[in-house]
């Protein structure tokens, strides 16, 4: 009798909604009482520093010296929507570049008396502004809760094999940390699965909520490159690694998605699969990890 293939990750795309898992979001309107719960002392407290700052930029370095953390974040989300929308957030959250963005965009900050003038003709807290910032709240929850999953499948299906890195937010695995004279220390991945001590897949985990054009092909690049980099230094060093890629969420539905996974699973036969929470038991298996 002829052995059973393997399905590939291509093969399940026509039942691609069967394999792949939702996380629960929230309605709308129902979050706005918590939301303006949670953000009206962000927007008292930029009204104050707003009053009190002779132009934008000192508004912003006022803001850059608030405490605590979380507090300043959310006040530079304001502060970009209100001044500098073209200034990137993930910029504007860093304290120590808070004289180097002046410098940079200051010139680009609406007046400071602009701004107190269209601050003052919203309602206090503004819904719409609270509502926003909701939505960053629990960005990247459902990655973590991805990687939780992982790590509670991994456990329960492979008892033989252990998984390190971040189980939810955390600190990720640097290739350079686990594999000697690796060509990019620095590349950073989120699991890495290890029989009796000795490494045997190295993975990344992403949820896709939505996703699509530009966002997609830079994914996908971004898993191309790390494949191709990983499995290159297992064969210089006669190391038999494999490549898993978990991806979920209805994003995978979207535009190429699946099909441009299923071509990096392809592109090297055996060496990378790409999975879906509920695809791990029926795809990963002990066999293929430990084949060399």
């Amino acid at each position: 009798m002829a052995a059973r293939k393997d399905k590939s990750f291509a093969d399940y795309r026509v039942e691609g909604h069967l394999w792949i898992t939702l996380s629960t979001g929230e309605y709308y309107p129902d979050v706005l009482p918590l939301a303006c719960e949670l953000y009206k002392p962000v927007l008292v407290t930029f009204g104050q520093l707003l009053k009190s700052a002779y132009s934008s930029v000192d508004l912003f370095m006022a803001i850059a010296q608030t405490q605590p953390q979380w507090m300043r974040i959310q006040l530079c989300r304001v502060f970009r929507k209100y001044v500098s929308p073209e200034t990137p957030v993930e910029m504007l959250k860093k304290k120590s570049s808070a004289k180097n963005i002046c410098d940079r965009f200051g010139r680009g900050f609406r007046k400071v008396t602009e701004v107190q003038d269209r601050f003052q003709s919203r309602p206090m807290p503004d819904e719409a502004l609270c509502a926003v910032l909701w939505e960053y709240k629990d960005r990247g929850q459902k990655g973590y809760d991805l990687t939780e999953r992982l790590f509670t499948i991994i456990r329960e299906h492979f008892p033989s094999l252990e998984i390190t890195g971040p189980e939810r937010a955390g600190k990720d695995v640097l290739l350079g940390e686990l594999f000697d004279n690796y060509p990019k220390p620095d590349r950073p991945v989120d699991f890495v699965l290890s029989h009796k001590g000795r490494p045997v897949a190295i993975g990344l985990a992403r949820y896709d909520s939505d996703r699509g054009g530009a966002q997609e092909d830079d994914r996908t690049g971004q898993y191309r490159d790390c494949a191709t980099e990983v499995l290159n230094y297992a064969k210089q060093h006669a190391l038999p690694l494999k490549v898993i890629f978990l991806n979920d969420g209805p994003g995978l539905l979207l535009g190429s998605m699946w099909r441009d996974y299923a071509y990096i699973e392809e592109s090297r036969p055996g060496l990378i699969k790409v999975v879906t929470l509920r695809m791990i038991p029926e795809r990963i298996t002990l066999k293929w990890l430990l084949s060399k």
